[in-house]
């Protein structure tokens, strides 16, 4: 069975990545790399920077800290929506879900994510409301 779930983990097509306390990327699957354009070789031992548009990161440093030191998310169910940046520079649209990680003394040691690129979903829903807004418009 332990077979079974390291070759989930490693090629799901959803990015699987865990950084530690610190925000260092220690896992980096082959759905990251396809996601975000960056190998494992690349990823590893860098900072979350790497995928977090510039504009972003003071607010995701803050609650970052703010989790590693409490042990305490309010996202512990439910997904997170959020830009990353792709190694190109390009941006994307992700949906996640994150999980504190523990040691053996209840620890937080840091966190797995498991993100999905919804970018052209999302276009789709943008362009779906201005359509709907300019309808809306003609009809006053």
């Amino acid at each position: 069975m332990e077979k079974l779930l390291i070759q989930l983990v490693n090629n799901a097509s959803d990015a699987i990545l865990v950084s530690d306390r610190e925000g260092i990327i220690r896992f980096w699957n082959s759905g990251a790399e396809q996601i975000f354009g960056h190998t494992a070789d690349e990823a590893l031992g860098q900072s979350l920077d790497l995928i977090i548009p510039e504009n972003m990161r003071g607010r995701h440093w803050e609650g970052y800290w703010r989790v590693m030191s409490s042990g305490e998310t309010k996202y512990k169910t439910g997904l997170l929506s959020s830009p990353g940046i792709c190694k190109d520079g390009s941006r994307i649209s992700l949906e996640f879900s994150m999980v504190l990680l523990h040691d053996d003394a209840g620890t937080v040691q840091g966190c797995g994510s498991i993100m999905r690129n919804i970018t052209e979903r999302w276009n789709k829903e943008k362009e779906l409301k201005e359509r709907l807004k300019v309808c809306e418009a003609q009809l006053v």
